[in-house]
C-alpha cells in the first residue's frame, strides 16, 4: 500500500519522529530535531502536521537554566490504541497501549476454563467492551498465549492441553463491519521482546532470554526483533532433547529439557507425586529453600528439596551453556522461575553455566541477567509488538485520513 496523506519522505519522517517518541519518552522537541537532523523550524511543522493527525502532542519541559524553552513530546491523548491481551497458564488480561506500548489493563480473571472455547469467549468479550468505549482509536490486537504458536495458531497448550485451539473467538464481540489485525505470539518470545527493548537486555545486540514457568520457552532477539523461524515457532526451548530421554513429555517428544527445569523436576527429585500446579509447587519449593538458607538445617526433608533445586539449577545453567554455544549472544535474560531458581543454587548454576560453555567464551562468559519486567514481560511485549504493526509510514498515513 502506497502511503496516503502526504509524501511517503514525509511520512517517512514521521515514522522516525513516532519511534523515538516510543524509545525516549519525554524526549524534548529540540533533541528530537537533532536526532532526526532537521532543523528548528522543519521539526515545528512536523510536530504541528502530527498534532493535527492526533498522533502527537506536546507538554512544556520543565526549565533547565536559561535559553529558549523547548517542549517534551508524548502520544496524543486522542491517538492510535492497540488492545493487548495475554492467556497465561493461570488466567487472562486485556489492555490497551498508545504508542509507547505501555499497556493499561482493562479487565483480568483468574480463572481458567477445561474448555478453551469458554476461555476464548471470555477474553474476546472483554476486547469488545473496550473496543466499543474507543472504536475510533483501536487499530489493531496482540495477543499473548502461553503456548505453541506456529503461523498465527495456538497449536498447542502443554498444560491445558489444549491443542490447535480456534482463535476466532478473541474477536467475535467486535461488530461485523469491524475488520482488526489480530496478531498472536508466544508468551516467552514476546517477554524477550519486553526485556530487549525496555528491561534488562536494552541496547544489547543479540540477547537470548529464556522464561521458566510450566516448562521453559525464550526468544533470541537480534536488533530488537525477535528471530521467528519460517512459521513463527521459534523459541521452544524446553523441548530441546537436553533432559532425560526416558521422559515422554506432551508435546510428543521425548528428552524435552521441560521436564528437567520446573516444578515436575522438582517434584521427581524430591521423590513426590507429580504435582496438579507445578507453578504454585515451584513456589513453595523454592521459598522452602530461601526460608531455610540463614538456618543450615540439617532435616532429611530439607536437605532432599536442597538438592533438588540444586539438580535443576545445573540443569539450567548447563542448558543456557548450550544456547550460549549455539546462539553466540550477547547476553542472556532469564524470567519467570529462573532467577529464583539460580538465586537459591547459585553455585551449582554457575559451575554447569561455566563448565558447559566452550574454551574460548571461559574467560568473557556472557552475562546471565535477571529481567526487569517479571510477570508483565508476556503483556508488555503483545502491547509493543502491536505497537510495531500500527507506526509504519503507510499505517500513520492512514490514520491521518481517517
Amino acid at each position: 500500500m502506497t502511503a496516503q496523506g502526504g509524501s511517503a519522505a514525509r511520512w517517512l519522517t514521521a515514522e522516525r519522529l513516532v519511534d523515538l517518541v516510543r524509545t525516549e519518552p519525554a524526549i524534548t522537541r529540540a533533541a528530537a530535531a537533532q536526532a532526526l537532523g532537521i532543523g528548528s523550524g522543519a521539526a515545528t511543522e512536523l510536530l504541528a502536521r502530527l498534532r493535527a493527525a492526533e498522533l502527537l502532542d506536546e507538554v512544556p519541559a520543565p526549565a533547565q537554566g536559561r535559553g529558549r524553552p523547548t517542549t517534551m513530546l508524548r502520544p496524543h491523548p486522542n491517538g492510535p490504541l492497540v488492545v493487548a491481551a495475554e492467556l497465561s497458564s493461570t488466567g487472562w488480561r486485556v489492555a490497551t497501549a498508545d504508542i509507547t506500548g505501555e499497556p493499561v489493563v482493562e479487565a483480568s480473571s483468574s480463572r481458567l476454563y477445561r474448555d478453551p472455547r469458554r476461555v476464548l469467549r471470555n477474553i474476546g468479550a472483554a476486547i469488545g467492551e473496550v473496543y466499543a468505549r474507543t472504536p475510533a482509536r483501536i487499530r489493531a490486537v496482540s495477543v499473548s498465549a502461553a503456548g505453541t504458536v506456529s503461523d498465527g495458531r495456538l497449536v498447542q497448550v502443554t498444560p491445558r492441553g489444549w491443542l490447535h485451539t480456534d482463535l476466532s473467538h478473541l474477536t467475535s464481540a467486535l461488530p461485523d463491519d469491524v475488520d482488526l489485525p489480530v496478531f498472536v505470539g508466544n508468551d516467552a518470545t514476546l517477554t524477550g521482546l519486553a526485556e530487549a527493548r525496555t528491561g534488562s537486555a536494552r541496547g544489547v545486540g543479540t540477547a537470548l532470554h529464556l522464561i521458566i514457568a510450566v516448562g521453559l520457552g525464550g526468544a533470541l532477539i537480534v536488533d530488537g526483533a525477535p528471530a521467528a523461524g519460517a512459521h513463527g515457532a521459534a523459541g521452544e526451548y524446553g523441548h530441546i532433547p537436553f533432559g532425560r530421554h526416558d521422559e515422554p513429555c506432551a508435546c510428543g517428544a521425548s528428552g524435552c529439557w521441560d521436564r528437567d527445569i520446573d516444578g515436575r523436576a522438582l517434584a521427581r527429585h524430591r521423590g513426590d507425586p507429580e504435582p496438579k500446579n507445578p507453578l504454585t509447587y515451584a513456589h513453595d519449593v523454592l521459598e522452602r529453600v530461601r526460608s531455610e538458607a540463614g538456618r543450615r538445617s540439617k532435616a532429611q526433608g530439607e536437605a532432599s528439596t536442597r538438592r533438588a533445586v540444586e539438580a535443576v539449577a545445573t540443569s539450567l545453567g548447563r542448558g543456557i551453556a548450550g544456547l550460549v554455544n549455539l546462539h553466540d549472544p550477547d547476553a542472556i535474560t532469564i524470567g519467570g522461575l529462573a532467577p529464583l531458581i539460580r538465586a537459591a543454587a547459585t553455585a551449582a548454576f554457575d559451575d554447569a553455566y561455566h563448565g558447559g560453555l566452550m574454551s574460548f567464551r571461559k574467560q568473557a562468559p556472557p552475562p546471565v541477567l535477571d529481567g526487569v519486567h517479571g510477570d508483565d514481560g508476556p503483556l508488555r511485549g503483545a502491547a509493543l509488538f502491536g505497537v510495531d504493526q500500527i507506526v509504519s509510514a503507510d499505517r500513520l498515513a492512514e490514520w491521518a485520513m481517517r
